[in-house]
């Protein structure tokens, strides 16, 4: 339903009618609903950013915590509908990099501060550590047990013989080769008991040499997008990318404008409440960058078919990501 037009009718105000009208026609109101929603929960941390308005830290952590992940929420919807325009398993790999910009923005902060200030290494550290540990001690047995689950729940209605794995399809196994030659290589880091420069180089090198071969490979099945993704990749050729490079630009900038103030508010969080901050950096900032992509995967293993699934764990490939330099207290992993 149209909505009446304002009574002005001077040449400005008819053209920006006319074209909030046509972009509102194009737009799906689901898609609307989610953005604007997303967009209201980050709002209060522009106002405080924008206004140096000043609260105490913990309610600055959970006003730029969530800030952030509304942005991440934004950010992976935009990555997989992106797909949609970027085919290949490079673009992929390019967009995967994109998607976790939240984990990285808090962990480079960390990591830029703590060559000024050496007590912020070990958030730096805590950081890297916790997001990896999230990642392969929760998000791939989470993504695996419900494809498991549906896959049993989808044999058993069919009358078909129930499997106990699933199987892996052939294009997978370039990026689960190389997740598990930097799951080996990270032991090196304990076994040293410090990051050393070189190391951070060597594993920059497997990642570009992963991007290298990602480039070669052809991709065998086509993405499938579910939630908002489909509702973006579903909107005409112009529409879709202008919104996927809209929401690409005001989610880097709400979360490059969240991850100093997020950050340091863990810190200070962590000694007002009697926690250690450690453990704050640990679990808490991971999470909250990683929350959207571990949905988004859940997603996906209740939607697909069991053949597909294996994709889901490949989706993000694990960048290497280590600050060089950095002493390492492993008796706290």
């Amino acid at each position: 339903m149209r909505r009446a037009r304002p009574s002005a009718q001077g040449p400005e105000c008819v053209a920006l009618w006319r074209r909030a009208d046509h972009w509102s026609e194009l737009m799906p109101a689901a898609l609307l609903r989610r953005v604007a929603l997303c967009l209201a929960i980050a709002a209060p941390a522009v106002i405080v950013r924008l206004s140096g308005l000043e609260i105490p830290p913990l309610a600055v952590m959970l006003v730029f915590g969530a800030a952030i992940v509304a942005s991440a929420f934004l950010l992976a919807w935009a990555a997989e509908a992106a797909q949609k325009d970027i085919s290949g398993a490079l673009a992929i790999a390019i967009l995967a990099v994109i998607a976790v910009l939240p984990e990285y923005a808090v962990d480079l902060y960390y990591a830029f501060r703590s060559g000024t200030d050496p007590t912020y290494e070990q958030y730096a550290a805590a950081n890297m550590t916790g997001s990896n540990r999230l990642l392969l001690g929760f998000g791939w047995p989470l993504v695996v047990i419900v494809a498991l689950l549906v896959a049993r729940k989808t044999a058993k209605a069919e009358g078909r013989p129930t499997l106990g794995y699933l199987p892996l399809p052939r294009g997978s196994r370039l990026e689960i080769g190389f997740l598990a030659l930097l799951g080996l290589l990270a032991f090196v880091i304990p076994v040293l008991g410090q990051i050393p420069f070189a190391f951070g180089v060597l594993l920059v090198l497997v990642f570009v040499w992963y991007l290298w071969r990602s480039g070669q490979a052809e991709s065998e099945t086509e993405e499938e997008l579910v939630g908002p993704a489909r509702l973006i990749g579903d909107l005409p050729q112009k529409t879709r990318r202008a919104t996927v490079i809209g929401l690409f630009v005001v989610a880097a900038s709400l979360i490059l404008a969240s991850a100093e103030p997020f950050a340091d508010a863990l810190v200070e969080s962590g000694s007002s409440l009697g926690i250690d901050s450690f453990f704050l950096v640990q679990w808490l900032a991971p999470l909250a960058s990683e929350a959207p992509e571990f949905i988004i995967a859940a997603m996906f293993a209740l939607r697909a078919p069991s053949s597909r699934c294996p994709q889901l764990i490949r989706r993000r490939p694990e960048t290497g990501r280590r600050r060089p330099g950095v002493s390492v207290e492993t008796d706290r992993f």
